[in-house]
Parts: structure tokens; C-alpha cells; sequence
């Protein structure tokens, strides 16, 4: 017997379904449970970003304080701000999908590359026009749509988590500190980590997906009884915050002004034709894993214009990229909850939170060690993940040769910087210290070039 609502068109039922209403009780429970699986994983990048960036005129490492917090809030703002527009697009801006959007993981360690050995500003300039790129690409998406093969997105993906896993193993050992590993930082990190895996272990349903914040929240406690933090620091942020900014304040419009660098365009132009490529998939599985039907070309389409313009609005508003999150999608294919007006929700309490800056104020007080704790299986995973997309390519030859070449020369140049120094400063600066961007270009061309058929056969009628 279904439970309805006083309303025939009011139904719990309707939670399976892409359209139609939920009591409003109900709704909000199931489009919370959306922003506790991601609400970490969506502030995480910006605030790894930003430990290690420096502003433009300033020698100085980092960016903490209040600006930290002001760029939180913009993180959840846009965060919500996207995922509406998945839900109810704005002309060919969105894909009509429960798809939820989130800060991404894919930019970190280009983004730090940019934000330290350029600026802040450099890499806001890059992601304001990258991300119109991969807009203008969602909505020209028929055209171009077989150009990029499997083998490429799958030898990027796995390129990406090598990349990410030095981020996360300077965050594990404290940040840029002066004593970067001490023991306090290296213990604060283990404790969170084990937190992360032993709740995934233990817990049942879609709870595991919180996993992430459970370990959060040892972790930070753990950051008190160790030292790294203090109950005194902690209440002066909140103070300081609320001082200079409010309660209550919108996220700022351009609060920083961006600087124009064509290397470091071109080396996020092709990161977002990653973030595309991995766009492409999330959406395709929440309609497989959700409405278990195949997915139309203007949804992607639409997908990867909201993916890329509301990035551009992301770089507007201070903060790094945009993207679909995949384990919102992991969530839809677990709990068959796709109903729009439910998810809606969850899209509306990360705009609320936007616009609290004493939320951000506190999330900027998270010690790199925990972020470092959260992330790095997490980063490790994305290996993995990229490691099982090249085997459903299947290992033959040219698939091997594609992967094998495209990821040692990738990443070995790139931890071999000098190896530029007669190049071009053009291409020294988009390749040196991004192997994403030269995995993507040599699987690319390789793709391009080299024959289909390349498995050896063996010679019938040799004597």
C-alpha cells in the first residue's frame, strides 16, 4: 500500500521517478543525504589549492584566514548553484538530470602548479576561459563527439590520480610548514584515514557514503588533543570572520582580478577536456544506474555546458572548477532516488550555506593533515578507477603501446623538468610540471596515428 499525501500528485512513490512531487518532509532527508555524501569532497580541492597558492605581488605561500573562508563559501554556493541547473536548465545549460555538481578533484594538481609557480590570479584568468571552452564544447557536442576514444580518457584518468598523489602526501605530512612530517602531523593523518576506512568497513546503505566526514570529524578532534589546532584559534577565525564579513554576506564577484597566461590556459584548456570525458561518464551512469535507459546526446550535451560555464562562474566568483561528482552517482544507483524535486533540496542547503560565511569560517580551519587523511585513498582510487577504464579497453597491442608510452613519458618528463630547458618557454610551461597535459596530447596523437590493427598475427602455410 503506498504512502500519499493528502494531493493525488504528492507522492513518496515518486522518489524513483525523474519528475513528480514529494512530500516535502520526505524530500528533505533524501536530498540532504546528496550534500553529506559530498560536502567534504566539495571544499577539500580549493582548500588544497590555496595552501600551497601565492597572490600576485606576494612571495608568501598560502591563502588562510577570512579570504580562505570567503572562497569556502563561494565553493558551496556555485556547488549548489550548478547542481540546480542540472536539475532545471537554463536554456541548453543543463542536462534536465540528477546530476550534483561539486568543487573538482580533476584540477588540483595543475591548478597548484599555475597558483604556485604563476598566481592565484593567473589560474582564475585560466578557469574563466577554460571553462567557456568546455561549455561552447557541451553545446557543439554532436560534432565532435568521436574524437576522443576510451584509451585517452582512460590513460588521462589514471594520469590524473598519479598526479593528485603527491598533493595528498604533502597535505598527509602537515602542508608547507617548516616541519613538514613531524610526528603530530603524520599521526592526526593516520588517525583520519583509518577513521575514512574502518566506518566504510562497518557501516551499512548509503551511510558509507559519509565515510569521508566521519573521518573529518576524528581527525579534527584529533588536531586539538595533538596541538595542531586550538580551541583559541578556532573562536578567533569565527570572530574575525564575522567581523569583517557578517553573518550572512554573498559570495564576492571577482575578488580577485584574473590575469590572462596563455600556457596556463592551454594547460587547463586540456584538463577540462578531461573533466569533460569524465562528465560524459558521470552522467551516462545516472542514467543507466538510475532510470536504466540509454542516455540521449542532449543531455550530455547539456551536461558539459553546465559543467563548463558555470566553471567560468566559479573563476568569477574566486574558486577552482566545477564538475559532476561521481559518488553522488555511486549514491543514485544505490538508493534508485532520482526524483529532481528531491535532489533539489540538497541543491538549495549548499546555496543556504553559501551564503554563511561562518560556515566557511570554519572549514578553513581544517588542518592539512586531515585533508591529507580524507583524500589520499580517495586520489588513490581515481588510479585504480583509471587502471580498470584501460582494461575494459581491452590490453591488446595498440591499446598497451597508447597507455605505456602516453603515461612514462608523461609523467617521467614531468618529474624530469629539465628536460625542457631548450624547449620553447610555451611549451616548457604547459608541460613541465602537468603530466595530465602531456599524457592527454601524446595518447592524442598516438590514437591518431597509429594503425588499428596492430596484433600480431601468427603466418598460416609456413613451412
Amino acid at each position: 500500500m503506498s504512502v500519499k499525501s493528502s494531493s493525488p500528485d504528492v507522492s513518496i512513490e515518486n522518489i524513483y521517478k525523474l519528475d513528480g512531487r514529494v512530500p516535502v518532509a520526505k524530500a528533505i532527508p533524501f536530498g540532504l543525504q546528496h550534500v553529506m555524501a559530498m560536502f567534504v569532497s566539495n571544499l577539500a580541492p580549493i582548500a588544497m589549492v590555496c595552501g600551497d597558492a601565492k597572490l600576485l605581488g606576494s612571495d608568501q605561500t598560502g591563502i588562510g584566514g577570512v579570504e580562505l573562508a570567503r572562497l569556502l563559501q563561494s565553493a558551496m554556493f556555485i556547488a549548489g548553484l550548478g547542481t540546480l541547473i542540472q536539475l532545471y536548465p537554463v536554456w541548453r545549460v543543463g542536462a534536465k538530470l540528477p546530476v550534483v555538481m561539486g568543487v573538482s578533484f580533476t584540477f588540483v594538481a595543475t591548478l597548484t602548479y599555475i597558483a604556485t609557480n604563476f598566481n592565484y590570479q593567473t589560474m582564475i584568468g585560466a578557469i574563466i576561459v577554460g571553462g567557456c571552452v568546455e561549455g561552447c564544447l557541451g553545446l557543439t557536442y554532436k560534432y565532435w563527439k568521436r574524437i576522443v576514444s576510451p584509451i585517452v580518457s582512460a590513460c588521462v584518468v589514471t594520469t590524473i590520480g598519479f598526479s593528485l598523489l603527491s598533493v595528498g602526501a604533502r597535505s598527509f605530512g602537515g602542508g608547507y610548514v617548516d616541519d613538514f612530517g613531524a610526528p603530530k602531523y603524520m599521526i592526526v593523518g593516520l588517525i583520519t584515514l583509518l577513521s575514512c576506512i574502518i566506518f566504510s568497513a562497518l557501516a551499512k546503505g548509503f551511510v558509507k557514503q559519509l565515510n569521508v566526514m566521519f573521518g573529518l570529524v576524528v581527525g579534527y578532534i584529533t588536531s586539538f588533543i595533538v596541538g595542531i589546532i586550538t580551541i583559541k584559534q578556532l573562536f578567533e577565525q569565527f570572530s574575525t570572520t564575522v567581523n569583517e564579513v557578517g553573518f550572512i554576506a554573498l559570495p564576492r564577484i571577482l575578488p580577485y582580478k584574473p590575469v590572462f597566461n596563455i600556457s596556463a590556459i592551454l594547460s587547463i584548456v586540456v584538463v577540462f577536456f578531461v573533466s569533460a570525458a569524465e562528465t560524459i561518464g558521470d552522467t551516462t551512469a545516472v542514467v543507466a544506474g538510475g532510470l536504466d535507459r540509454d542516455i540521449t546526446e542532449k543531455e550530455i550535451s547539456g551536461s558539459l555546458a553546465c559543467d563548463g560555464f558555470l566553471s567560468s562562474v566559479s573563476g568569477l566568483l574566486g574558486c577552482t572548477p566545477i564538475t559532476s561528482f561521481s559518488q553522488n552517482v555511486g549514491l543514485i544507483a544505490m538508493t534508485k532516488v532520482v526524483n529532481r524535486f528531491t535532489i533539489m533540496f540538497g541543491a538549495l542547503t549548499l546555496i543556504l550555506a553559501g551564503l554563511f560565511p561562518p560556515i566557511g569560517a570554519f572549514f578553513s580551519t581544517l588542518p592539512q593533515p586531515v585533508l591529507g587523511g580524507c583524500t589520499i585513498m580517495m586520489f588513490g582510487t581515481i588510479v585504480v578507477s583509471g587502471m580498470n577504464m584501460i582494461g575494459k579497453c581491452g590490453f591488446n597491442q595498440r591499446n598497451t603501446i597508447i597507455a605505456a608510452l602516453s603515461i612514462s613519458i608523461g609523467i617521467g618528463f614531468t618529474q624530469t623538468p629539465d628536460i625542457f630547458n631548450y624547449f620553447p618557454k610555451i611549451i616548457a610551461d604547459i608541460f613541465a610540471g602537468n603530466s595530465v597535459a602531456g599524457v592527454f596530447v601524446l595518447s592524442m596523437v598516438m590514437n591518431f596515428i597509429l594503425p588499428k590493427d596492430m596484433d600480431v598475427k601468427k603466418l598460416v602455410g609456413m613451412q
